[in-house]
């Protein structure tokens, strides 16, 4: 599906029916990527999932005029305010998705009834990020030397250099991740490499405290992209928010450890429902 905007034309998929949740991906990702994590999760439940490609991402293009992060949330505002007029709807953002899923949240509060943010973006510029080293738990050269270098170059360093582990991001990598990168538009690559262009203009932090709809806040203890440290910062921002440090993860989670996920929202959506109930 497709929707028009002056900006951009984003393109999306909508998946079952029920209340609405809106996915949004990471920086350079596509919505392939949320489908893949999600889809098992939510297939069985009564909501209506929609899975969106931001502009210049995935099939979704800019038709000029976004060139800055405040740029790519006034797009998906205004996707918003078309796909779901006036709906009380539920966000989740990944990596970069959750860093705009936040502005998201303090811009629409009163729209959105629920927040989960999947190792989200804290710091926009990642020279100001507290991440961990980034070595591997356990090591396995054998298994490692099985890899093509090039491939094993652009993986980048694993976590656990177990052969079904390997095999696992192997194929995540292939199917998903490569393909996403690709894929994206080079002016979404400049824009990333500049934090000025890439941070919002706006105090993010000031702009989201007070947001007390259930909120589920996941890092990974081993992320090496946007770390776990930094999320720690807003957590009382959001009162009702469940907070996890997963250890054995990187960004890539939940690869490591896909049940943990689908426990996580399972108790993030009952307490969604119960809020509702007592509204």
């Amino acid at each position: 599906m497709k929707c028009e905007l002056d900006t951009a034309t984003i393109d999306y998929e909508v998946h079952g029916e029920g209340r609405p949740i809106l996915f949004l991906h990471g920086w350079t990702m596509n919505r392939r990527v949320e489908t893949a994590d999600y889809e098992p999760i939510f297939a069985a439940r009564p909501w209506r999932r929609l899975y969106a490609d931001l502009p210049g991402m995935g099939l979704s293009v800019s038709k000029g005029g976004i060139r800055t992060q405040d740029d790519m949330l006034a797009a998906v505002l205004a996707f918003i305010d078309r796909v779901l007029p006036g709906e009380r709807f539920v966000l989740a953002g990944t990596s970069g998705g959750g860093y705009l899923a936040r502005a998201i949240a303090a811009r629409r509060r009163e729209q959105v009834a629920g927040l989960l943010l999947r190792v989200p973006a804290i710091i926009a510029d990642t020279a100001k990020r507290t991440l961990p080293s980034g070595e591997p738990l356990v090591r396995n050269e054998s298994a490692m030397a099985a890899l093509d270098p090039a491939e094993r170059a652009a993986m980048g360093t694993l976590l656990v250099e177990a052969p079904a582990y390997i095999e696992r991001a192997r194929r995540r990598f292939k199917t998903l991740v490569q393909p996403a990168i690709e894929g994206t538009a080079p002016w979404v690559l400049e824009m990333r490499a500049d934090p000025k262009r890439y941070s919002f203009s706006f105090d993010l932090a000031a702009a989201e405290k007070g947001f007390t709809k259930p909120a589920l806040i996941i890092t990974a203890r081993q992320d090496t992209t946007v770390g776990y440290r930094d999320a720690w910062q807003i957590l009382e921002s959001y009162p009702r928010a469940t907070f996890v440090v997963v250890d054995r993860a990187t960004h890539g989670w939940p690869t490591e450890s896909t049940d943990l996920l689908a426990a996580l929202v399972d108790d993030w959506l009952e307490r969604i429902e119960k809020s509702e109930q007592s509204i």
